[in-house]
């Protein structure tokens, strides 16, 4: 672990609110990020992401080791996952938040319109199929591929084994497979079936 991180986290742990305030600084974007594959709305994802670290400054002193960034993410995952329960349904986008997203930026002198707008209709694609994944191979998948942990620091993160998290990211990349190759048309030509 990095020494900074190791010398804050000692501070918070002996209840020093500015040490802690640099960690939540340093993890916010991960943990926001990470609420926001998992919720679907931006508004939720920062309150879950609030609560996660409410929760974090309220529990240190049960945080084992000196692994804080993956028990960090554990809580935000579960803070999220206590969210969806209160919805009671599926993660869903606001409007506002789809009309926020959804729109292309506007290309520079260099790419052409039509692979800036397929790659917005990919990247759009790939939330809502991301969305359609269980809850637990969504964040294996979030972790992995979108936030760059390794296997262990996932497992660590999810409170599970390593054989499990490779399952469910081998699982959660197969099912996206299989839903963006219906729409072919999407995906970049060397990625497209061969006819």
């Amino acid at each position: 672990m990095n020494p900074l991180v190791d010398d804050r986290l000692r501070r918070a742990r002996e209840g020093d609110i500015a040490a802690f305030n640099e960690l939540v600084l340093e993890h916010q974007g991960l943990v926001v990020n990470l609420c926001y594959r998992l919720l679907g709305q931006r508004q939720q994802a920062e309150d879950a992401a609030q609560e996660a670290f409410i929760a974090a400054w309220r529990g240190l002193g049960g945080l084992r080791g000196d692994i804080f960034r993956p028990w960090l993410l554990r809580i935000a995952a579960n803070a999220c996952k206590d969210e969806l329960r209160r919805r009671g349904r599926r993660p869903s986008t606001s409007l506002d938040d789809a009309l926020e997203d959804g729109m292309p930026e506007p290309p520079d002198a260099g790419p052409q319109p039509e692979p800036v707008l397929l790659q917005g209709e990919l990247r759009d694609r790939i939330e809502v199929a991301l969305r359609e994944l269980p809850d637990e191979q969504r964040l294996a998948l979030v972790l992995c591929d979108i936030e760059g942990l390794d296997y262990v620091e996932i497992a660590t993160a999810m409170g599970t084994s390593l054989g499990t998290v490779k399952s469910r990211i081998a699982r959660g990349r197969a099912r996206l497979r299989d839903v963006l190759l219906r729409e072919p048309e999407l995906l970049p030509t060397r990625f497209r079936p061969k006819v």
